[in-house]
């Protein structure tokens, strides 16, 4: 694992999606991102992760620098948008390919759906079935002529070869400790989708390493992610930061809040007279509006 980060140099980052208004738990999330940092002396960065051009919208990222600000959260440097960073992304899927660690798939997800019920033993993840690996055993001739006759596909990991090229691993988490890491858990993982040139596991590892980010702050749903992102860290010789992941707030009905509960965006709180300061305040001591809570 690589070497602990002095605090001075300490950064996080908040890296939310334009692809709707902020709700109390991204304010939240990004509450203790921005503490933790200033705290220690560090910077705070905002990174909008903009690669979905089907739903990314130009109105929501000038949403998320509002209802920052409203917040009296602050960043430093320019923000960093992912639909800039296209060759930085195409440059690491072109390192994956030399080792032989990628390969085309050009199943929908029909297929992937058809071909898991049909199977009696379907690899599981921790968050559902896995791919089955369908298109994992075409020949070169095979996924060359497919790609010629134009057909869509994604790029995927071939996570058996990428895990024994890069061995035993490990990361540590601010609250779960040091953790083993097992991406093989989560299969063979889109790198690149066939509507994006790469995949949130991929884009957020380049990204996070480009930045110098020392300390990633997110939500307890990534926990699994992480094993993904420390195996590519490690396969194209990049850093390795402390993580914490949170837990996640839900409604008075215990569903984890979503940018569709349009009542709980900060846009909303803000319309209806609530006062930023008042708000930030009781987030950073655990009060939380409307009945939500810390599932």
């Amino acid at each position: 694992m690589a070497a602990a980060h002095s605090p001075q140099h300490m950064v996080t980052r908040f890296a939310p999606s334009p692809t709707g208004r902020l709700h109390v738990g991204h304010g939240w999330s990004a509450l203790m991102a921005h503490d933790i940092v200033r705290a220690a002396g560090g910077k705070f960065l905002l990174r909008i992760e903009d690669i979905d051009g089907g739903r990314s919208r130009p109105e929501h990222i000038a949403g998320i620098e509002e209802d920052l600000a409203w917040l009296a959260i602050a960043w430093e440097g320019p923000v960093w948008r992912q639909s800039d960073r296209l060759a930085a992304y195409t440059q690491a899927l072109a390192r994956l390919d030399a080792m032989g660690l990628v390969y085309p798939c050009f199943c929908t997800r029909a297929d992937i759906a058809r071909e898991i019920a049909d199977s009696a033993s379907a690899p599981q993840g921790p968050q559902g079935p896995l791919y089955p690996g369908a298109c994992r055993n075409l020949t070169d001739s095979q996924r060359r002529a497919r790609i010629e006759a134009g057909e869509a596909h994604a790029l995927r990991i071939d996570m058996t070869a990428a895990v024994a090229r890069a061995g035993p691993l490990a990361w540590h988490d601010a609250d779960a400790g040091d953790i083993v890491a097992r991406p093989d858990l989560l299969g063979d993982v889109v790198l690149a989708r066939k509507d994006a040139p790469a995949s949130y596991h991929l884009a957020v590892t380049v990204d996070d390493a480009a930045q110098g980010v020392t300390d990633i702050v997110r939500g307890r749903d990534l926990f699994d992610a992480t094993h993904v992102h420390r195996l590519l860290q490690a396969l194209l010789d990049l850093p390795t930061p402390r993580y914490r992941h949170h837990g996640l707030l839900v409604d008075g009905q215990g569903r984890r809040l979503a940018k569709r509960d349009a009542a709980l965006t900060l846009a909303s709180l803000r319309a209806d007279g609530m006062d930023g300061a008042v708000l930030a305040a009781q987030l950073r001591a655990g009060v939380f509006p409307f009945g939500i809570r810390l599932a």
